[in-house]
């Protein structure tokens, strides 16, 4: 017992070095573990406190980016965007080697042949051929709508806890898939909205709703409801129009939600009432079919909505 407490011991002093001491025995101030020397030293005075210590760095340097991409040996980082975490080996569907020579024309034939091996390997079962299929539609509709990285790999991860915990059963997996998206975009605060995901799916909106609401319920993620001054940005810059006019909206969204305006009604229709209301007191035109074009609700909506804001906030308006 006493060797394995000691080789534990070693093991955690040898990952963090710094970690039982902080400060320098002689001057009071702090140690810093120093990469070049592999010595623990203090900031101060200079004194060594230990050395000797593993590199688990690199073998080689890298002066810049350029330099380091071309030296590293390993992989890419692990993705939740790929059915096995990107943890496989893939082969390449370009006739080239290792050293950017083409393959010669003998051996392309049993090339292809290990290509097609392999990816019938990576796909064992058929939970990864849910994923497989599942991931690269969640990959689609993100592109179509232009969403950063960790918004993506925040819908895979929210689909994967939803196969695992069995959710997926009679349920399509565009749908699932597509309301993984739209709890990813509601999580990060990205004015998407149900119907724009519903444009680029393969399921009708209905379905999208309803698996959404099924799996913010099962998975317990605690969302808040959208709000319209989510989407004033984006509708002020589609309309082009000024950042007075955007100011001026803003006001307009923050009286009403005092009031209790928006509450009931749709945030997109609440949204485009006060743009087309701060448009007036800015003096910019715009009509009101545009305004319901860009925030996808119908004329009648924005004229109700506008004229529940000119009567409850006492709006003077030409």
């Amino acid at each position: 017992m006493l060797i394995i407490s000691s080789w534990k011991e070693l093991n955690s002093k040898v990952d963090n070095p710094i970690s039982e001491k902080n400060t320098c025995s002689e001057c009071g101030e702090n140690v810093f573990y120093d990469e070049n020397r592999g010595v623990v030293v203090c900031e101060n005075c200079g004194l060594v406190h230990s050395e000797n210590h593993i590199d688990r760095g690199p073998e080689w340097r890298a002066f810049d980016a350029e330099q380091k991409k071309s030296r590293s040996r390993t992989g890419p980082p692990n993705t939740y965007m790929i059915h096995d975490k990107g943890l496989s080996t893939l082969i390449d569907w370009k006739n080239r080697d290792i050293y950017g020579k083409k393959i010669p024309a003998k051996l392309r034939a049993q090339i292809y042949r290990l290509r097609k091996w392999q990816s019938r390997i990576r796909v064992s079962n058929a939970t990864e051929r849910n994923l497989t299929f599942a991931l690269s539609e969640l990959d689609r509709m993100a592109s179509n709508l232009d969403l950063k990285k960790n918004l993506r790999e925040c819908s895979a991860k929210i689909y994967r806890d939803a196969v695992e915990k069995h959710l997926i059963r009679g349920r399509s997996i565009e749908g699932v898939a597509a309301a993984s998206l739209y709890a990813a975009c509601r999580t990060f605060k990205i004015p998407i909205t149900l119907s724009e995901i519903a444009e680029i799916a393969r399921v009708d909106k209905k379905e999208i709703g309803r698996s959404y609401r099924f799996i913010l319920d099962r998975l317990n993620l605690n969302l808040y409801p959208t709000r319209p001054s989510d989407f004033l940005t984006r509708f002020i810059s589609e309309l082009n129009l000024s950042n007075e006019c955007l100011k001026v909206a803003k006001k307009i969204l923050k009286e009403a939600e005092k009031r209790g305006l928006t509450s009931g009604r749709g945030p997109t229709g609440v949204c485009g009432a006060a743009i087309y209301a701060a448009s007036i007191l800015a003096k910019e035109k715009v009509t009101q079919r545009k305004i319901a074009k860009i925030s996808q609700v119908t004329e009648v909506t924005i004229r109700n909505r506008f004229a529940e804001l000119q009567e409850n906030l006492s709006l003077t308006l030409e």
